[in-house]
Order: structure tokens, then sequence, then C-alpha cells
């Protein structure tokens, strides 16, 4: 999709990479859609299993926030990191920064944390080295993600059957299922009313997953929320002593236990076709027997990009 020339910034504040040559074919894919790229990851300056020392991390992010040229600040990589940061980061300066901060994966830490202290809206979507830099980049979710960019609301469509008929609206959050279990109890867990909450996972067993939905039932979380949409759960592996407990034996049994409607079907996760969703932006869900739409407003966008 054809858009004026955007300023993104790229940081690392969870994980790294020490392939240049990856790197450089994000930056290049970004400048060659016609937009100017600010790279604050310096592979030199890796830390262990980090893009940086806690410290260049968190001076990845204040000086992408700080840069009048850039309007959007997206990460390289998810991973991990953003936890060991939380409590230093100045969530306010970010959000009174305007610029808009996008990545998944790890960075739902930052989404929900940025919303909990400020009420920001955040996007969870495509980052620099799985989307940009991928050896065949998915035109779904670049298209998508400058589509939400550039638009002030958006219209997310997905085919999906089985899913139940809804028609709610609300507040709609959410992201890595792991992520935001960590954060549940801590002040940046941002407190919903009304929400329509989107989760994804990788690497995790059905019965992980049904344990983590079951704590944020437990916790009162899922009674605050009109309805659950489930996005990509893939890399896991069964086992023969599940004995047919698989995603649909749990699916079945989260239906017939959660007080909200579950609907799956959403092309969000570690996933190729990614859809790009504002966190914390307002959202109408309308599901059918064959297909399920979130319109999407109230959040930052670059109309006149």
């Amino acid at each position: 999709m054809k858009t004026h020339s955007i300023g993104i910034a790229i940081v690392a504040p969870s994980g790294n990479t020490r392939d240049a040559a990856q790197l450089a074919r994000g930056v290049q894919r970004l400048e060659a859609l016609g937009h100017t790229v600010h790279n604050y990851f310096d592979p030199a300056q890796v830390f262990q299993r980090f893009g940086g020392t806690d410290e260049g991390r968190l001076a990845q992010l204040d000086a992408a926030a700080a840069n009048p040229q850039v309007q959007v600040v997206m990460a390289l990589r998810g991973s991990y990191g953003l936890t060991r940061l939380l409590p230093r980061i100045d969530f306010a300066r970010l959000a009174a920064s305007g610029k808009i901060f996008v990545g998944y994966s790890d960075f739902t830490a930052f989404n929900m944390a940025l919303h909990a202290a400020t009420g920001a809206v955040s996007y969870a979507g495509p980052m620099l080295l799985s989307d940009f830099a991928a050896p065949e980049p998915e035109p779904f979710t670049i298209d998508g993600f400058f589509d939400c960019l550039t638009s002030a609301t958006r219209r997310i469509t997905q085919p999906a059957v089985g899913n139940p008929a809804v028609a709610v609206d609300g507040t709609i959050w959410g992201g890595n299922l792991a992520m935001i279990m960590s954060l549940l109890g801590t002040p940046y867990f941002p407190r919903i009313d009304d929400g329509i909450l989107f989760v994804e996972d990788v690497n995790e067993h059905p019965y992980r997953v049904e344990r983590m939905l079951l704590q944020l039932l437990q916790a009162g979380v899922l009674a605050r929320q009109k309805a659950l949409i489930l996005g990509d759960f893939s890399a896991y592996k069964l086992a023969p002593n599940d004995n047919g407990y698989d995603f649909d034996a749990m699916l079945a049994y989260l239906r017939s236990t959660l007080p909200i409607p579950v609907l799956t079907g959403l092309q969000y996760g570690h996933c190729r076709k990614l859809v790009t969703i504002p966190f914390g932006a307002k959202a109408q869900l309308r599901s059918d027997a064959s297909h399920f739409t979130i319109d999407l407003s109230g959040y930052p966008a670059l109309p006149n990009a």
C-alpha cells in the first residue's frame, strides 16, 4: 500500500539479533516502502540474550520517543526482557511523546503497562525481524499494519466457523497470554471493564492455555469482559497420555465453563498472517456462523501519512 514517508524508530527492549543481514533486510524493506528508519539497536551493544543492557535498552526507548522525526516506534523482536524494564520506564513521558508504539509477543508487557499507567493506546502488531525482515514478507500483515496506521477507523474481518453469535461493544485489549499472566497482580496489569480480550501463544500445550485462562477467571478478570477471542496457538506437542485432550477438547471445556462467549479464528500471534490491533481502542465485535468483524476506533493513527 502507498503511504507518505513515516519516521519509524527501531528499538530492542527485549531480545537481540546478531544476524546483520536480517537486520539490514528489515530496514531496507521499510525504506523501500518510502519510510525513514531510525535504528537505535546496535548489535555491538548486545548483552546476554537482550538487545542491550537494561540501561541501554531504556536509552533506546527514550531516544526514539525524543526524536521529533519519529512517528512510530517498532520493536525489533520479542523473546524476553521488557519485564525487567517496567519499573524504570517513564510511561507518562512516552505517552506524552505522541509516538505510536508497536510490537507483539514480549511487547505485550509494554502494551499492558503503558495502558495501566496512562490509559494510552499502543499497537499489538508487527515487528521488524519477524515481519519486515522475513524472507518473504506477508502482504496481509504489512498492508494491514499500514491500513491501521493511516486510518482513524478500521474493520477487521475474519472467516471463522463454529463461533457463537455475538454482538458486543467494548475496549479491545490483549496479546501474548503468558505475558498477560506474568503481570497479573502487579501495577502493570490494567483494569479494563467491559473489555474484549484477545490472546495468543506459542509452545504452550492446551492444558497450560486452559490453566492460564482459568486463572484469569478465578482472579475475576474474565467476569469483567464481554468476550474472549483466541488467536494463533501453535508449536505445541501433544503426548499419548493426553488421551484425547487436545485444543478442541480444551475449547469445548472453556465454552462450557467461562461466563463469556469464546471465539476462535483471529489471525494474531506468532504467525505469518498477523492483524494489527490497537490495544485499548474502542471495538464493536459482531460474529455469526461464517465470520466475525471487529470495528475499531478511538486509537492513534497518522491519517495524513
